[in-house]
């Protein structure tokens, strides 16, 4: 199977690579121009580098980067510093998931491709009916408003939902919103739920590695996308789910 992976040099991206390479895919990873790159990735035969910043990529280089891949993984996001969360592109996420989608029905392949992107789970899925407090519906909406990362976030989980849609022919996908990140190297048990089982008062936590394992398989089984396309399930580690949050008991084990 090929893969594009976008934003493949960040703290995520990079776990989603090496879990496609060593599971024999072949993947074609986008990364920033400045990026360090692993030696071990200079060497692999699985793996094609694209040093390009995201942002500078024109439609017709999309269309050569995604035209022979079967899915697509968006590890995107912006550096958590002043030029980072204030700066330009502020719209990094979704002009990046709108190109790629327009290039993907362009191209009218025989079978849909998946688009697998990574959010955030301070997007609420009002499409799920999904239940908050009015204190973190005003926090939210005060964090989208002032801080433009998360308002880049709810645009580019939007344009899924409600641009490409759940029949869309040529683009299917899932959005994968992640608790309270943290960087452990190592994989561990972790639960996927359909809603959050936390708030934004009182948050989980779930590891960059397992989040990556998560999208990685997510690309590349069958069982596992069907059962969570056109969803945005919420990831957390097994141990940091806080035992008094609310539907805690209902999350459906992913490993």
């Amino acid at each position: 199977m090929r893969i594009l992976v976008l934003g493949a040099s960040g703290a995520t991206g990079r776990h989603v690579v090496n879990f496609l390479i060593n599971n024999n895919h072949q993947v074609k990873a986008i990364v920033r121009t400045s990026a360090a790159i692993p030696a071990e990735w200079q060497r692999n035969e699985r793996l094609t580098l694209i040093k390009v910043n995201i942002s500078e990529i024109t439609a017709e280089e999309a269309h050569l980067y995604v035209y022979d891949c079967q899915a697509v993984i968006c590890c995107l996001g912006h550096t958590m510093n002043a030029k980072g969360i204030w700066g330009k592109p502020r719209n990094l996420v979704v002009d990046a998931v709108r190109l790629f989608c327009m290039s993907i029905i362009n191209n009218q392949g025989a079978k849909p491709v998946k688009f697998v992107l990574m959010n955030t789970i301070g997007f609420q899925n009002k499409a799920a009916r999904e239940k908050v407090s009015v204190a973190q519906r005003i926090a939210l909406g005060l964090i989208e408003l002032l801080v433009p990362p998360h308002r880049d976030n709810v645009r580019a989980a939007l344009y899924l939902s409600r641009q490409i849609g759940s029949d869309n022919s040529n683009v299917e996908w899932v959005v994968v919103r992640p608790d309270g990140l943290t960087n452990e190297e190592q994989s561990s048990p972790y639960y996927a739920s359909p809603v959050p089982v936390t708030t934004l008062f009182k948050p989980g936590k779930v590891s960059r590695t397992n989040v990556a394992h998560f999208m990685s398989k997510l690309a590349t089984d069958d069982t596992l996308w069907h059962k969570w396309k056109s969803k945005m399930p919420v990831l957390y580690n097994v141990t940091d789910i806080p035992q008094d949050s609310e539907n805690a008991g209902q999350t459906a084990a992913t490993r």
